[in-house]
Formats: C-alpha cells, structure tokens, sequence
C-alpha cells in the first residue's frame, strides 16, 4: 500500500472511531453510545467508604497533584510508598500465623508444626478467661477455657507454651489487651528462664485497649488506670526491651465491627494520638517511644480500596508524628503494620471459597506494604482452624511470596489514576473523623460520648441493608447458593481441657511459696496506689508463681471495673 493510501485509511478509520482528546470527551461521547446501547450492571458504583467510583480514572483526576509531595520514594517521608528503601526485594513481610487453643501443650505443639511449615514468626490467641484476666479455674471462666485461644494462668503455662522455642531467635506477637503487661512479664520471665538478653527479644503486645472500648469488649479496667498500664509499659519496654513493640494500634478489630476503609484509618490513628499524648504526659520523650509503636490492619475484600487505605494510613501517620508531635527520629514517623485478612468475610456456606477470598485480601496487603501478614483458615467460619486449614493459609502466602512476582519491586501501583485518587480520597475522609475525635476531646472522651461506637454501628447497618438488598453480594450466601453442603473436618476442643487447666491452677497454688506471693501481690497494690511503674512488679510476681487472675484482682481492687458503654 502507498503513504498515500496508508494516510487515507488511517484518516477513514479515525473518522469511524474518534480518538477522544479528553476523559470527559470519553465520557460524553465513547461511553455515552456504550451506555445507551447496553446499560451498566448496577445504578451506582462506591466503596466500602461510600466514595464514588467513576468509570475511568486519568490524569485529569490527579491535576495539580504533585508525586514529589504525595508519594516520595519508599523508605523516605512521607512513605507512601513503603517505610523500608528495599521493601520485600530486601526481605519478605514476616508471615506470621495466629494460633493458639486449648492448654499450652497443644498449642505448643501447634507452633512447632507451623515453624516446620515455614511460618517465620508466631503469633498467640488466647482464650476470653485469659484475655479478662480470669484463672482456668475461676467460675466466671466456665465454658470458655481454652476455646478461642490458649489458656494461659501462670508461668508454669507460659513456660510450656514456648518449649523447645528459643524466643531470642524468633519474634512473638501476642494479641493481648487488658492483661497484656501480665503477658509481656510472662514471656520475659521465661525468656530469663531460657538464658535470654531481654534487650534483645523482639516481638509485640497488642495492648490496645482503647480499640477493646469500641469494638470487642474484652476490658477489665476503666479508660484512665488502663492508659497508666500502658504507658508504664511503654516505659518499661524503652528501658528494658528496647526491640519489643509496645502496643500493635488495632484498626483490624473496629472493621470487623462493621466499619468502612475510610473509619478504621481515622479512628486507628486517633487512637494513636491518644496513645502518644498520654506517654507525653507521662513525661517520655517521643522519640524513645515512638518508634516501638505498631498498627493491625484488616486485608478486607475491596481491593484497590484496601491497597489505598494502607498507602494513606502511611502518608497520615508520618505526618502526625512529625508535625503534630514535633518528632525528629525519622524511626518515629514510620507506620510498621501487621496485617491480618478480614474474617469478618470468612462464610461458613461453601467453605472453600474463603481460600480464594483470603488470597486477594493477602495480594491487597502486600501491594499495601505489610510489614506481616496472618492469612486465616478456610474453616474458620466454623471453628479454629485445622492443621489442613492452616497449611493452607500459609502455602498461599508461599505463593504470593515466591510465585506471583508482586514482591519484586516496591510499590507497583504507584501512579495508578484510580489508585493514587483513592488514597486521597481515603486520606481526606480519615482527617475528617480526626478532626472531629480532636474536637471532642481526643478518642478517650469520643468512645465515652458514644460518638466512635455510634458511627460503626451506623455503617455496620449499612452494609447488613446492602447485603440484605442484594446491593452488595457474598458468593455462597444471598448469591450462588448450593442445595447441599458437604461437611468437612473441624477442630473441637476437647471439653477436659478445662478440667485438667482448673486442677494445674489448684495444683500450682498449693505447692508455691505463698509467702512470696502475698508479698509479691502487696507491692503490686502500693505501686498501683501510687505512680511508681507497675511492669516491675508484675513481673516479681509473677516470678514468684502469682497467677494472671490474682495479678488482675489486686489491680481491679485498685482500678476498679469497666462497665459497658453504650453509643448514644
């Protein structure tokens, strides 16, 4: 063919199919005729956080929009991009599987089954008596012994939880809020017990007890004692176990409640700030506690949403440490988040089709940056998880890792039209529930108010009508339903777990120097009394055999006890 007629058929076709000179040409013209001919699937499009999504993303969306500012390069403020220079081309998120049932024995034996599966770092559950400060063998305990979690009583449990385990060489995140001074005594008397430099443990507590306020329940003490507890482990930590990660910000557990993207950012980091302005007044410099702070994230199913959401949380919390608290480490501005995939979204209907959920949660959080990562059994709708469910919780993050090639470079969808708006638009919702918590008086006074709880509920409601609506769609439940399911294996706690866990409890009184406990427990209440640290003196007592439920009734004597509060 000639120039010529080259020329004449490219002008022919581009008359036939006009090349828009604009997004809004597009929509106006292109996509106009598409709609007209054939219609959308549904009369609106948003995201969990109710933002609208358009049906193109282009530079137009990002005008005025400034990658220098906004983005940076990874491990350089404000981390958009990821808080480390390599990200996983360095290394690879830790993956850490939470686990932990019955006694200490089987799960104890549950952790040297996953570290030969691969699992780089274990993470322990415990049951709600242990969680509440309540001993195996205390009535209040009945029926929950060892169900969601480990029971844990004493030292001689925490020993043989971590038999054979050398906690200097392996990092151990405890997801522990009301009693969780008691637990990091307990892990540092048995890594003394091991020979152990405590200066060199690492791992984390996730000693959120704002978020238990808000969402889960699981407190003991009214808002001020608990917040005293936490700083004197904060100070305790800065002292003594300077690698360990003092408190894990949990925004995982105020999703699963039923908030949107946009809320679990703003509120996890007004609960920061809390944290922060409370160790402040406790007279720390922030720069020596900073940066053992840690977040927990939910990987929940929107994924570009849930990719923004981790970018944005980065990009705000340097910012707040850096110009809101005037810390000048760049170690303190960094967000360093484990991330844990929704269970929330786990259905008990066709239980297999959770594998395939929980991997995109799992690809949404390490595009996100996760410094760890849980990916939950397929099972877990049912019960805790099998050995099957859990080996395959952690084979797909193996292949994420070492198969799909999203670790090789950081940050892939930088740059992304749709991906950078959203992690604005992200950005912007979360200061306004911020702003809105600081005007309340900070998040203590916003969950006394009711104002956190209220606004979680109203969109957990939200989303309830959606799905009732068949607005939003759960494969295998309002949508693809089966006639028939078939059964498959669950994990049961054998019911004389809690028999045997109340008779060691007995057992370990009678024999123990009682003396030494009295002592151990009085100094205990005068340091509670007065402003002495506490973590001192819970870890003498628990040296001396005093039990998590004695340790916890000699503070609530002292604190008193948190009663319900209700959203108004």
């Amino acid at each position: 063919m000639s120039d010529d007629a080259q020329q004449a058929s490219s002008t022919a076709a581009k008359a036939a199919h006009p090349t828009s000179e604009s997004a809004e040409q597009w929509r106006e013209t292109t996509y106009q005729r598409a709609i007209e001919h054939s219609g959308e699937r549904q009369p609106t499009f948003t995201t969990s956080s109710e933002i609208p999504i358009a049906p193109l993303y282009s530079a137009e969306d990002l005008a005025g929009w400034d990658p220098r500012q906004r983005l940076g390069y990874p491990g350089e403020y404000p981390y958009t991009r990821g808080i480390q220079p390599t990200m996983y081309r360095g290394r690879l998120w830790t993956m850490r599987q939470y686990a932990g049932f019955a006694s200490a024995e089987e799960s104890n034996q549950r952790y040297h089954y996953l570290l030969r599966q691969g699992t780089m770092g274990l993470s322990v559950a415990f049951d709600l008596p242990t969680q509440m400060g309540y001993d195996a063998d205390n009535p209040l305990a009945e029926g929950e012994v060892g169900k969601v979690g480990v029971s844990i009583s004493s030292l001689e449990d925490m020993r043989l939880l971590f038999d054979g385990i050398p906690l200097e060489r392996i990092t151990t995140s405890m997801t522990i809020n009301a009693t969780a001074a008691i637990l990091l005594c307990l892990y540092v008397a048995v890594a003394k017990e091991q020979g152990a430099d405590i200066r060199t443990l690492s791992g984390t507590v996730q000693n959120d007890i704002l978020k238990e306020y808000i969402a889960r329940g699981t407190y003991i003490y009214p808002p001020q004692p608990s917040m005293r507890i936490i700083t004197d482990l904060f100070r305790y930590c800065a002292d003594e176990v300077p690698r360990w990660n003092t408190i894990s910000i949990s925004g995982y557990h105020i999703r699963e409640a039923g908030s949107t993207a946009a809320q679990e950012i703003g509120f996890t980091l007004a609960n920061g700030i809390a944290y922060v302005q409370a160790a402040l007044d406790a007279a720390l410099d922030v720069d020596r506690f900073a940066g053992q702070l840690s977040f927990f994230f939910n990987g929940h199913n929107a994924f570009f949403e849930e990719v923004a959401k981790f970018r944005a949380a980065r990009r705000m919390w340097a910012r707040i440490l850096r110009e809101r608290f005037g810390a000048r480490d760049e170690r303190s501005w960094l967000l360093r988040f484990h991330t844990q995939t929704a269970g929330s979204t786990l259905t008990a209907q066709q239980p297999d089709n959770n594998i395939v959920r929980t991997a995109y949660q799992a690809m949404a959080a390490v595009l996100g940056g996760t410094q760890s990562l849980h990916t939950n059994g397929f099972d877990e709708a049912l019960s805790l998880p099998t050995e099957n469910a859990v080996r395959v919780a952690l084979r797909t993050q193996q292949i994420l890792a070492y198969e799909t090639g999203v670790a090789d470079t950081s940050d892939p969808l930088a740059g992304s039209y749709y991906v950078e708006s959203l992690t604005d638009a992200l950005e912007r919702m979360a200061w306004q529930y911020i702003t809105t918590i600081d005007e309340l008086g900070g998040s203590v006074r916003a969950i006394e108010q009711g104002y956190i709880q209220r606004e979680v509920e109203e969109a957990a409601y939200r989303y309830q009508q959606a799905l009732e609506e068949r607005r939003a769609i759960v494969v295998g439940v309002n949508r693809f339903q089966v006639e028939e399911e078939q059964p498959i294996p669950i994990l049961r706690v054998d019911p004389e777990v809690e028999r045997r866990q109340a008779a060691k409890v007995a057992a370990l009184r009678d024999r123990r120097d009682n003396v030494a406990v009295t002592s151990a427990l009085a100094a205990l209440e005068d340091a509670a009394r007065g402003t002495a640290n506490l973590l001192p003196r819970i870890l003498a007592a628990v040296e001396a055999y005093a039990t998590l439920g004695e340790i916890s009734d000699t503070l609530r004597a002292v604190f008193g006890e948190q009663r319900e509060a209700r959203a108004i």
